[in-house]
């Protein structure tokens, strides 16, 4: 297990959405892609900020009651993100999600966003960890 990596079980493809974007364009993105939040980028693709459902919910009730879309994501997005690299390992990050909130973690390279990691990532990387402990006792 303490060999399995990051890059191992991330999204290449992560859904991310930029600050200027309407709240009701990310809301569109979240439906479409069925993700539960995502990482704001920058046109260098570097991580600026985060917005989940939640975040999206809170400011949407608003909206939707004015019928008036006047909010972006950089109005509601969180930016202090914590992010993984696609060399940490698997063990590390199930550490740290015990001890912190998020369910989805950007993954960073050189700056830029290459992917995201989630819960349900690290939860199939610990069932093939217990999966192939049971196939091959110690």
């Amino acid at each position: 297990m303490e060999n399995k990596k990051v890059k191992q079980y991330m999204s290449a493809r992560p859904l991310y959405l930029t600050a200027d974007m309407s709240l009701s364009a990310a809301l569109d993105q979240f439906i479409t892609s069925q993700h539960i939040g995502g990482p704001v980028v920058n046109e260098q693709r570097e991580v600026i900020g985060f917005i989940s459902e939640q975040d999206l919910i809170k400011s949407l009730i608003g909206v939707s009651y004015h019928c008036q879309d006047t909010h972006v994501v950089a109005d509601v997005m969180k930016t202090e993100v914590l992010t993984v690299t696609p060399e940490d390992t698997i063990i590390d990050l199930a550490q740290t999600m015990t001890a912190n909130k998020p369910k989805i973690y950007p993954v960073v390279e050189e700056g830029k966003l290459v992917g995201i990691i989630t819960r349900r990532n690290v939860l199939q990387a610990l069932s093939e960890s217990i999966g192939h402990c049971f196939k091959h006792p110690v």
